[in-house]
């Protein structure tokens, strides 16, 4: 093996600050995102079966297999770790890169989302510039909030998980109320929620995406009380919970706005004003959950900064990532350097791409798209670093196993990278549909810019 196994190093004083139901409601928080609900819930009916077909091939196998690296290798930096153990501190170096620079550049679309909800309350007639400037000011709110100590720094994200929770029951619950009164906007039968191929599937990509974020706990493994006991428990809850509240978002949408009306930037707040009205008490409450759904963008972002700067940090500590994505804070252990450096990145990224982009929903897709791919390389790593490791360090304790025997791990792995690879080529291109070259060439020419810094960085 060309890198020996890793055992854990000391705390350098991190502080113990995560407990069991913190790291459920950051999984919570993390993975179940509403800025993507309507996307999703754009394929059509066909999308209910969709999210139940990934959510049994991939979810379920995503993390059974994240809950065995997590408690088996449980030091921090957490993906970082599992990767450098099973293939050397390079490769673990590029999917670091990859991991961290994916968060600097998904933010961008997350606040152009939260920006154009924001003027459809307040402001409708909010250029483009003056909400990239929103975006920019929310882009250093969220690295403010992560240089916090995580023991303050964590509540956003655990009152941002409940939050997301409600937001869904209502528009699911409403929706019921709505179809028994004015009928259901789009056809739910057994033969239309049934999967289809078709232009549809331009979306599907997206309840991949939406599903991802098991491993992001573990950046912060040494902050962790008790990660053995912890972990396997905060994803079996984190996880019966995001498939509920997911299929509930998303046929509450289906009953209440046709899927060819559904906004990308403005379908939560549309379907929210057709189940309660626009005025006296309804206006109200779509105003209020409005503006609960702005604070669960914000808890994305923490969270997702929380584990990704983490993560980068134990890169550039061991060298292979450049000495400022480890510069920690004095007194709360933060990465503070990294956290800069995703601002910096962030702000620029929504300048940059402003100046290519006509209207908000085209910014956002442009950057969700480009930042998605980014995303979902490392898992390409992270799934066969766990069936390397189970062979090369087979004597190392498990506290918690993946059930079966060895071939069916190997079919587990091989599944969840097919669905990676499936929802990589998706967001360029969909079988039977012609590509948009206008589309699709600045997506990839950002990948492969963002591929080449990293290896510079790397070799730097």
């Amino acid at each position: 093996m060309e890198t020996a196994i890793a055992t854990s190093k000391k705390s350098n004083g991190f502080k113990k600050a995560f407990r069991g139901i913190d790291m459920t409601l950051f999984t919570v928080a993390a993975i179940l995102v509403i800025d993507t609900l309507a996307p999703s819930a754009a394929i059509g009916p066909s999308s209910i079966s969709w999210w139940i077909i990934t959510l049994v091939l991939f979810f379920i196998p995503y993390g059974l297999i994240t809950a065995e690296l997590g408690t088996t290798y449980p030091e921090q930096g957490g993906l970082y770790v599992w990767v450098r153990n099973a293939f050397g501190e390079r490769w673990a170096a590029r999917t670091t890169w990859l991991y961290w620079i994916n968060v600097a550049l998904w933010m961008p679309s997350v606040y152009v989302l939260f920006a154009g909800m924001f003027a459809q309350l307040f402001i409708p007639d909010l250029s483009l510039w003056g909400q990239i400037l929103i975006g920019i000011l929310m882009t250093w709110v969220t690295v403010v909030i992560g240089i916090i100590a995580l023991d303050i720094g964590k509540w956003v994200p655990n009152i941002g998980a409940l939050m997301k929770a409600l937001i869904m029951l209502v528009i699911g619950v409403g929706a019921f109320v709505y179809a028994a009164r004015h009928g259901v906007a789009n056809d739910l039968s057994f033969r239309n929620i049934l999967p289809s191929w078709d232009a549809g599937l331009y979306f599907l990509p997206v309840i991949v995406y939406n599903f991802m974020g098991f491993e992001l706990m573990s950046g912060a493994g040494e902050e962790m009380q008790n990660p053995q006991r912890d972990i396997p428990r905060a994803i079996i809850t984190a996880g019966l919970l995001i498939a509920f509240f997911y299929l509930m978002g998303t046929i509450g949408m289906l009953m209440a706005l046709p899927a060819e009306q559904l906004g990308l930037v403005t379908g939560i707040i549309d379907t929210l004003r057709i189940l309660f009205g626009e005025s006296g008490l309804g206006g109200v409450i779509v105003t209020i959950l409005g503006i609960g759904a702005l604070y669960t963008f914000l808890t994305n972002m923490v969270t997702w900064t929380m584990g990704a700067n983490r993560t980068a940090a134990e890169a550039a500590n061991e060298g292979e990532l450049p000495a400022f994505f480890g510069q920690l804070h004095p007194v709360n252990k933060t990465p503070v350097g990294a956290y800069v450096l995703t601002g910096i990145v962030s702000s620029a990224v929504l300048v940059i791409y402003g100046l290519m982009a006509a209207t908000a929903e085209e910014l956002f897709w442009s950057l969700f798209a480009f930042s998605s791919i980014v995303f979902l390389m490392p898992y390409l790593a992270m799934f066969p670093a766990f069936l390397k490791l189970r062979r090369v360090d087979a004597d190392r304790p498990r506290p918690y196993r993946v059930p079966g025997n060895h071939l069916t791990a190997i079919l587990m792995t091989i599944v969840c990278v097919l669905f990676i690879l499936q929802a990589i080529v998706f967001f360029i291109w969909v079988p039977g549909e012609p590509v948009d070259w206008g589309y699709a060439i600045p997506v990839l020419v950002g990948v492969a810019i963002t591929l080449i810094i990293g290896e510079f960085l790397i070799k730097r």
